[in-house]
């Protein structure tokens, strides 16, 4: 089975073709990027390193979800003294907030083209978040018989929307993602081929 799309007016565009079952996160060839401005005048670069994440296929687009849970103390901005100050109490406090989770609500789109509505939750706070999702393919890994499916997926957040408005001036509201995702497909699926 494949996940097609849930877009009536693009109907005639090829499904994805993605086997159902449950996809698991390839973790070496995955990213967890994002950037924020800094004093308003450049941006800081940064990304997580612990992330778990799968994608569920179903029979239709509307019957497909993503989960994701990140650990907040994996940051990584290629700066030791800045990343311990970014955990700290003072900021993201991750004691406080050891995670961020996200489960999608809504996969549309067609082609490579897609979108993935969803609720991100940081700490307590939940916030419907919207990422716009390209499809990058499918392919076997030489030396292995299951595939591998690639996703690239962009959008931001506002820091205030989930009361993380620390240090304002110092680092800009908006914080901009970019996931680079790649899957595993499912074992038996693999297996049937």
């Amino acid at each position: 089975m494949t996940l097609e799309s849930t877009d009536t007016s693009r109907s005639s565009a090829p499904a994805l073709p993605l086997a159902a079952g449950v996809w698991e996160i390839e973790p070496f060839h995955s990213a967890v990027n994002f950037s924020i401005r800094h004093l308003g005048i450049s941006k800081v670069r940064g990304r997580f390193t612990d992330v778990q994440a799968e994608l569920v296929v179903g029979e239709r687009a509307e019957d497909s979800s993503v989960t994701a849970t990140i650990a907040l103390a994996s940051i990584d901005t290629g700066n030791k003294d800045r990343d311990g100050h970014v955990l700290s109490s003072e900021l993201l406090d991750v004691e406080k907030r050891p995670t961020m989770a996200f489960r999608s609500a809504r996969i549309a789109g067609a082609d490579e083209e897609w979108s993935m509505e969803g609720a991100l939750t940081i700490g307590e706070v939940t916030r419907p978040v919207t990422l716009a999702v390209e499809f990058g393919g499918v392919e076997i890994f030489p030396g292995q018989e299951r595939r591998h499916a690639g996703f690239e997926a962009t959008g931001e957040i506002r820091r205030s929307e989930f009361g993380l408005d620390f240090a304002p001036g110092l680092l800009g509201e908006v914080v901009k993602i970019q996931l680079d995702m790649q899957f595993l497909e499912p074992a038996e699926a693999a297996a049937k081929r």
